[in-house]
């Protein structure tokens, strides 16, 4: 069970890696040719700098998940395997049936997750590095704090037994949900009605540029990475009539030294 659950992972993981990189390239093309805010327009210097940053940090965290935390949620699941806890072992469910509730449940996890990161101001020095991009593109989707990765990732070790969760079912989750996450935080725009459509489902380019206004009632709505019932449910839903109006990134934050990569990992220590 163990060398099976590890292999579906390890499957899973790759084809999220795959989509996830298909996303990019498309996104970066999108924004190039049709970008909805002008941040970069004649500055492709900056552009590019801007973009590396924040996949350094991306990086950063994904070397420390691969190195430190995968084995760890391995072991979660293989006790859960052995012990039939959680709540997927409730009921006896067809395999398809029991990936669609895992991530039902790993959305519901990390709706409230990101809003507690907006409630608790520890937890919000850190996710401050992802809310001071004033200039958000797809590339933002991978700009987080190490150290926010780290307590979600050590979180994740008991929401696994919780749930009774397997990894091929977090794997599952990420490959549909970081795809999702990346579009968006584009720097594109839909038309009103496709938005409208989509957003019914998924959160969306217009739903999410709410959620990084620098107008602290609108950064505080918005929260569901993936699907935008939860949002709706626990009454955090938010429009803005017009998305082009809307100023991105968070006040005393946009100087030099902060937007470095030393300022952003320095970013929790600032008592602003």
């Amino acid at each position: 069970m163990e060398c099976l659950d590890h292999y579906d992972y390890e499957l899973l993981h790759r084809n999220g890696n795959l989509a996830a990189l298909a996303v990019l390239v498309l996104m970066l093309g999108w924004e190039t040719f049709s970008p909805f805010f002008a941040f970069f327009r004649q500055r492709v210097r900056e552009r590019f700098v801007h973009g590396l940053l924040n996949m350094v940090l991306g990086f950063v965290n994904a070397t420390m998940v691969a190195v430190v935390f995968v084995a760890l949620w391995l072991g979660a699941a293989k006790f859960v395997a052995d012990h039939g806890v959680g709540i997927l072992h409730w009921v006896a469910l067809p395999k398809w049936a029991e990936a669609i509730v895992a991530v039902l449940l790993l959305d519901f996890w990390t709706y409230w997750w990101h809003r507690i990161n907006h409630r608790i101001p520890l937890l919000w020095r850190f996710h401050r590095v992802h809310h001071s991009d004033a200039q958000m593109d797809v590339t933002t989707a991978s700009r987080f704090h190490l150290g926010e990765i780290l307590a979600s990732s050590v979180l994740r070790v008991p929401l696994i037994v919780l749930f009774g969760a397997q990894l091929w079912h977090v794997a599952l989750y990420e490959t549909v949900m970081f795809p999702i996450v990346q579009f968006h935080h584009a720097n594109i725009g839909l038309s009103p009605r496709l938005d409208r459509w989509l957003r019914v489902l998924i959160v969306t380019p217009a739903m999410h540029k709410v959620h990084h206004s620098r107008v602290q009632v609108e950064t505080d709505s918005n929260y569901t990475s993936m699907l935008s019932i939860w949002d709706r449910l626990f009454g955090s839903f938010r429009l803005r009539a017009d998305p082009h109006s809307i100023e991105l990134g968070l006040d005393r934050f946009d100087d030099a030294d902060h937007q470095s990569l030393t300022g952003l990992f320095k970013t929790p220590l600032d008592r602003q």
